[in-house]
């Protein structure tokens, strides 16, 4: 017969109370009743130099809404009254949505959004543009943006900088590599100190006949890479050297834009041939896409601190941007 000593009789007590409460609190179910909030209207807008502008008008999804195709189709607003305003003449923007588009006429659209086909395809995306000719980024001018959509108003202006010219550019392979290598660049920057800017490339050559996308442009698009805008800070007045690495557009399925199985990833590659745009922005735009930068390398790790995405919107938020371009092209040649 086993005999417990009065100590380890307590002991042996407590321990299944302990266990008792372990069980029993993890069966507790907590429900908080999460506060009702007005909706929250969000602008995505780009106008180039000498180009249409591209104004996306969503809805700001909630924290715990699912995500899926029809949530974000959702989210993209047609019903939205958008107005440019350039040294006072006005030009209303037209909705223009994919779901609306012909088959045809659906790569084109997706070669101008940065979008795949098939993602445009899956969603009824609605773009507010304008056929004006004269509804185009000019340099040095202020870019004034009206949007009303449910009685509620946004504004938001953005002024497009003198660009600043690249001195030179060219491809190199970095360390061993032998035909994969990055884009370096050359400027002198002014002397005024705050310019900024954002890098944007494109690979315009067609993939060979041994590449399962046989036949398509590399880049639709041209894509900036995360690290993309920068300023002056360091360098203000200075001639001014950099290299950047390859972005990855949206969506995209690509083969060599997949970090995890392609060595390629990240490159250009010996032959390409890649046009690239040095943009100059001003201040506004520039901290609305760093802190949209920072957010996305920050993502998962334990030691970021919280925060929102800088935005030039009044009335809402989201980022009105605007372009002055430096353009070159790059033949990867050793």
């Amino acid at each position: 017969m086993l005999l417990l000593h009065p100590v380890g009789q307590f002991r042996f007590a407590i321990l299944g109370f302990c266990g008792f409460l372990l069980a029993t609190s993890c069966q507790q179910t907590v429900e908080v009743e999460l506060p009702e909030v007005d909706d929250l209207y969000v602008i995505e807008g780009t106008i180039f130099e000498n180009e249409p502008p591209l104004v996306f008008v969503g809805k700001a999804q909630g924290y715990f809404d699912a995500v899926n195709a029809s949530s974000i189709a959702d989210s993209f607003l047609p019903g939205a009254e958008v107005v440019l305003t350039i040294e006072e003449q006005v030009y209303p923007l037209t909705a223009l949505c994919t779901g609306e588009l012909p088959e045809e006429l659906l790569e084109e659209a997706a070669s101008l959004l940065g979008f795949s086909v098939e993602l445009l395809s899956m969603l009824d995306l609605c773009i507010y543009t304008s056929l004006d000719p004269n509804a185009i980024g000019q340099v040095g001018k202020s870019h004034y943006l009206d949007v009303t959509v449910n009685e509620q108003t946004m504004t938001a202006v953005t002024m497009i900088p003198q660009p600043v010219p690249l001195d030179s550019v060219w491809w190199q392979t970095p360390g061993t590599q032998d035909s994969l290598g990055v884009i370096y660049g050359a400027i002198n920057d002014p002397p005024d100190l705050g310019d900024s800017y954002r890098w944007f490339a494109q690979r315009t050559n067609v993939r060979p006949s041994w590449d399962p996308l046989s036949g398509q442009v590399k880049d639709a698009n041209y894509v900036a890479p995360l690290g993309s805008a920068f300023d002056d800070a360091f360098f203000n007045g200075l001639a001014f050297e950099f290299s950047v690495f390859r972005g990855v557009a949206a969506g995209s399925t690509a083969w060599d834009d997949d970090f995890s199985e392609s060595p390629e990833a990240g490159y250009f590659k010996l032959g390409d041939t890649v046009a690239v745009r040095l943009c100059s922005i001003d201040r506004a735009v520039f901290q609305g896409i760093r802190s949209y930068e920072n957010l996305i390398l920050s993502q998962g790790s334990p030691f970021a601190l919280p925060a929102n995405m800088t935005s030039n919107v009044v009335g809402g938020i989201g980022l009105w941007a605007g372009y002055g371009i430096a353009q070159d092209t790059v033949i990867c040649t050793e």
